[in-house]
């Protein structure tokens, strides 16, 4: 990676992604900024940056994934550096967390996802890097540039080297069919889908099978892993009707509630995510591909006011 000026910007992380961060800073070669969270017997907490950033490009990393906490964290992060005079504050968000709550689904119901952009650009955001979104048009939600990065960049790479004589790709559903394409386009691989229907949220009543999958070695391809229910029954699914061997690869880690033990007891051979968020629990099946020289690079661009699409493998 060409170096640049270390002078100039300062990165820093919020609790809950100190992990990459320090990975991203190792990309950068550049040392992770000393910041500090003091923590109330109430429950509330204070953001302080331990050093200078006036007059700093200041990149502040933190996914926003559950509990609430760490999108707080992340907001008085922004609102101290705002008046601690930094140049330009960069908010880099790999796991974008409340965006699957993006329009009206029914009456009288929230837009989560439009309302912690707001919450983030009256906080005093210029830029948001973030990666795979629930839905590619949430970037319109943001009055500032947003850098919108694929796991793409370092999972089809790894679908690559597992050399699988018979690949197919799969969607788990119709919603994630545009990814399994661009996938199976790029990979010169056929595509099928799953068709599912749910009796409610995160449970899935019935699925079916569009396309052929007998003798196949099936990668399952999605954004988000919550529960693990739709991507277990769909990869039980797949062996049912003759696949050789079926995987899954996911951009972001939820795993929440019985995910891990679902996994373990599934058809999957392994599930694959990157590290976007923490995983702590043991599951033998499951693997993550660090984002963190993805990231870094993408850093280095904003800074020198490169390209950052000419990096995307699809």
């Amino acid at each position: 990676m060409e170096s640049v000026d270390k002078s100039t910007f300062k990165v820093f992380s919020g609790t809950a992604t100190r992990y990459l961060a320090e990975k991203i800073c190792a990309s950068l070669d550049c040392k992770l900024g000393n910041l500090s969270v003091t923590r109330f017997a109430d429950g509330e907490f204070e953001v302080c940056f331990d050093e200078s950033i006036r007059g700093q490009d200041v990149f502040l990393i933190q996914s926003t994934f559950p509990n609430a906490d760490n999108l707080m964290e992340l907001l008085l992060m922004i609102d101290a550096a705002k008046r601690a005079s930094a140049n330009t504050i960069n908010a880099v968000i790999p796991y974008f967390g409340w965006a699957r709550q993006d329009r009206k689904s029914k009456p009288r119901v929230s837009i989560a996802a439009k309302l912690v952009a707001d919450m983030l650009s009256v906080a005093g955001i210029k830029r948001l890097i973030t990666m795979d979104l629930h839905a590619d048009q949430e970037q319109g939600f943001f009055n500032v540039p947003v850098d919108h990065l694929y796991a793409s960049s370092v999972m089809l790479p790894y679908i690559e080297s597992l050399h699988l004589e018979n690949l197919v790709i799969a969607a788990p559903d119709v919603g994630g069919s545009k990814r399994a394409s661009a996938y199976s386009k790029y990979l010169k691989c056929p595509m099928v889908l799953c068709n599912k229907t749910r009796k409610r949220a995160n449970e899935v009543d019935s699925m079916q099978i569009i396309g052929d999958v007998f003798d196949a070695d099936v990668v399952l391809v999605d954004d988000i892993v919550d529960t693990a229910g739709t991507i277990t029954k769909a990869a039980d699914l797949m062996k049912e009707n003759g696949a050789r061997t079926v995987r899954a690869i996911a951009s972001h880690c939820v795993m929440s509630g019985p995910a891990s033990e679902r996994v373990q007891a599934s058809a999957l051979e392994e599930i694959v995510f990157t590290d976007s968020i923490p995983y702590s629990n043991r599951c033998a099946k499951v693997k993550q591909i660090s984002i963190a020289d993805l990231i870094a690079e993408t850093i280095r661009r904003v800074l020198q006011n490169e390209s950052i699409s000419s990096q995307y493998l699809i």
